[in-house]
């Protein structure tokens, strides 16, 4: 099987060759490359994804003040960050306390520029485009309702407005969502993605469960994503994914109302444990399961190795892509063999391996 016959027998709940593999890399060492090979020979999923901002042509670098630059970014805030340092600081938001909704205007989701993917010209991203399906399953990706309007109303301020202003909070969902929807459909159409779909990311829970309650979601979320996802399968899309961080258990069942197909990453140390959810929605597609927050980076290997196999013996039949969060700096390069070889050997479906 090709990597795209493989992830769609599993999404089909049909028995793949092998069990498929999505790994992202926070970036993958190359002093693994000997023991493991490269990524793109055992990972059979790949994310594409445009310039999804509101407002790409603000973008621009303001000051710099010693070892600190000032960015006004496409999401309309003004940032402050320090060389070499992973987070910046926002210091202004595009939706401030008592902006005018309806005053703030978004560019528009067709201009060409947002789907370049980096390349110089339309031609060019078109073949590398035909050439990553031809070795993995590609997806499209937007962001969701949720994160994305924190990033242009700001995060505490958002969580206030469910709080206390749920009809304001959902209106800025609802054109957090029409936007993203009309980029998606773009990514569906330009990436010809028909036939396999496109992955929301939204970040909406932490360990604890999600950042509001299932009612909040409800009222406020919930008509964003059936906006979202009947948007992306009217457009062609055969499946919609659902990717989110921590544990979003008491918001299934609407996620699944609503269309979601599949659910990433299940982690297993935020509550999302792949077996119990396995049980609890046979129907659903498990994209996951392994934890790199907790047996990767501490094992030992025998556990490593039976978490792996207990995900692998419930994706016999499909319905399952095994895979972790991502894989960061913190995980040996022992542990991740262990998981990586229990996959070649005990993931091998054609060969009816079980060791």
């Amino acid at each position: 099987m090709t990597s795209e016959e493989r992830v769609l027998a599993a999404c089909a709940f049909e028995r793949p060759d092998r069990i498929p593999r999505f790994d992202p890399f926070w970036e993958f060492p190359e002093s693994w490359r000997e023991a493991v090979g490269s990524p793109e020979e055992f990972n059979d999923i790949r994310i594409l994804w445009a310039d999804e901002s509101p407002f790409p042509s603000r973008a621009h670098l303001i000051k710099e003040e010693g070892d600190c630059a000032y960015h006004a970014d496409s999401w309309g805030r003004v940032i402050r960050g320090r060389r070499g340092a992973y987070f910046h600081e926002i210091l202004e938001v595009a939706m401030p306390e008592g902006t005018d909704l309806d005053a703030v205007a978004f560019e528009s989701p067709k201009d060409d520029a947002r789907y370049l993917l980096g390349y110089a010209t339309e031609p060019e991203r078109d073949r590398a485009v035909e050439e990553q399906k031809r070795n993995c399953c590609v997806f499209g990706k937007t962001g969701g309702p949720y994160l994305r309007s924190t990033f242009w109303r700001g995060e505490t301020q958002f969580l206030m407005d469910i709080a206390s202003d749920p009809g304001l909070a959902r209106a800025i969902a609802e054109k957090t969502a029409r936007h993203l929807a009309a980029v998606g459909v773009e990514e569906i159409r330009r990436f010809g993605l028909e036939n396999t779909g496109v992955w929301i990311y939204d970040d909406m829970a932490h360990n604890g469960g999600p950042m509001f309650s299932p009612a909040s979601f409800e009222s406020v979320f919930l008509p964003a994503y059936r906006c979202m996802i009947r948007s992306y399968k009217e457009a062609g899309a055969r499946y919609v994914f659902l990717h989110s961080d921590g544990d979003i258990r008491p918001l299934v069942d609407m996620l699944i109302d609503a269309g979601i197909d599949g659910v990433n990453p299940l982690e297993r140390r935020a509550g999302m444990d792949i077996l119990q959810i396995r049980r609890r929605y046979p129907r659903l597609i498990l994209v996951g399961g392994m934890c790199n927050s907790d047996a990767l980076v501490n094992g030992p290997v025998e556990r490593i190795e039976r978490e792996a196999r207990e995900i692998i013996d419930i994706g016999r039949d499909g319905g399952i892509v095994i895979g972790t969060h991502s894989i960061g700096p913190d995980v040996p390069l022992e542990h991740y063999l262990a998981y990586h070889r229990t996959c070649l050997t005990h993931g091998d479906f054609a060969h009816g391996l079980r060791r």
